[in-house]
């Protein structure tokens, strides 16, 4: 178990913090708008996810927060951009700003939990061995992402078309958490919180 700070904080809150800063975008803010939101509530297990893409020339960042704090989860996103001169409500000011959402959801409202993950050279499994990533979806709202594709018959000079099929994948939060990426203690993290989010959720369901 991770020691608390000399701050008196509680192990789970210190490794929320930890986490936070790990993830190296903003903490500070990130860290106080999170605890706002659990509203006094001991955060038990966390993600951490920092998105990455390139927009043209720009490079631009997102960090997603998911805490579990005993019957509810806290969501929290965060991204920035820069402020042009002539943006609206800028005021002639230029520098960057941040916008950060919260969301806090009822364990009992959570319709769908699924975790994929992704496994190096399979024939060789061992338990013990980390992940090469894990991929989470949560959905709370009944809302769904439809994906679809082409449908092929197996004839590599068909060009008959012969429609699409598709699926329904719930989704309020998708994250995929890779070990090259953001390290086998975030994909460790996100197994974990998801173990804890499966027990919580058969709690309530009694």
């Amino acid at each position: 178990m991770t020691s608390s700070a000399d701050d008196g904080s509680t192990p789970s809150t210190y490794t929320l913090r930890r986490a936070i800063e790990r993830g190296g975008f903003y903490p500070d803010l990130v860290h106080h708008t999170v605890t706002e939101a659990l509203d006094g509530r001991e955060p038990t297990h966390q993600i951490v996810h920092v998105d990455t893409h390139f927009d043209m020339e720009e490079v631009h960042r997102h960090i997603t927060v998911v805490v579990l704090a005993e019957e509810v989860i806290v969501v929290a996103h965060l991204d920035d951009h820069d402020l042009e001169a002539d943006d609206d409500g800028g005021a002639g000011e230029t520098g960057t700003v941040a916008r950060i959402s919260t969301e806090v959801v009822p364990v009992s409202r959570v319709q769908s939990l699924i975790l994929s993950e992704v496994h190096r050279s399979p024939e060789q499994f061992h338990p013990e061995r980390g992940l090469a990533e894990v991929t989470l979806n949560l959905n709370w709202t009944g809302g769904a992402r439809f994906e679809t594709a082409p449908v092929h018959c197996g004839d590599p000079d068909c060009m008959a078309d012969h429609g699409d099929s598709g699926t329904f994948v719930p989704e309020d939060i998708m994250l995929r958490i890779a070990a090259t990426a953001e390290g086998d203690t975030a994909v460790e993290e996100a197994r974990a919180f998801v173990r804890a989010l499966r027990r919580a959720c058969i709690r309530h369901a009694r």
